[in-house]
């Protein structure tokens, strides 16, 4: 069934995914130098500049059309991913608000780093920093606008999908939110 997209809209399906045990210690992939450096405060033109840098590729935009009090309420734990200049380069945003369980929120790296294999590095991060003592469950959601190996990257570390969804939002790029020229392999329609 072919469900239309309304004009001025994007349409995505999302995948809804969990791991309800830890996995098996493996090696941690190799960093070329990135760390990771948790926020002890997100303030939200600082958190608003990064998830730009790293979404705007994969039209992130919730955060971006959020005031500044629903933005800090919104805020989970923050990561950002520096590099040797100590230039922030990707984020790692992780939601503990759910007793027992970690929400992966937002994972991601510039498109400057794409192909490189930081990719494997990062989500390691993600996975140590989720499985802290007490919980029993990690989630994250993806969607068929995300990086291409997302989705089979978390199945092959052991997530396992559990529920589908369509999803329909307004084009951020024709709303001004994101710059018209942000994923360009998503063309605008409807504007």
């Amino acid at each position: 069934m072919l469900i239309d997209v309304p004009p001025g809209h994007v349409g995505a399906v999302v995948t809804f995914l969990e791991m309800t045990e830890r996995p098996k210690a493996r090696p941690m992939p190799d960093g070329a130098g990135l760390q990771i450096v948790r926020w002890a405060a997100a303030e939200p033109a600082r958190y608003r500049a990064l998830f730009e840098r790293v979404g705007a590729r994969w039209l992130w935009y919730s955060r971006l059309a959020m005031d500044d009090a629903t933005l800090a309420a919104s805020i989970g734990e923050v990561h950002a991913v520096v590099d040797r200049r100590r230039i922030e380069v990707g984020m790692l945003e992780l939601d503990f608000r759910q007793e027992g369980e970690c929400l992966i929120r937002f994972l991601g790296l510039v498109p400057e780093l794409a192909g490189r294999g930081l990719g494997k590095w990062l989500f390691a991060q993600a996975l140590a920093l989720a499985w802290r003592p007490g919980v029993r469950r990690v989630s994250v959601n993806t969607c068929s606008l995300d990086h291409p190996a997302a989705l089979p990257s978390y199945i092959a570390a052991g997530f396992r999908p559990y529920r589908r969804a369509f999803e329909s939002f307004a084009d951020p790029r024709i709303a001004g939110i994101l710059p018209a020229g942000a994923a360009s392999q998503i063309p605008i329609l409807g504007s």
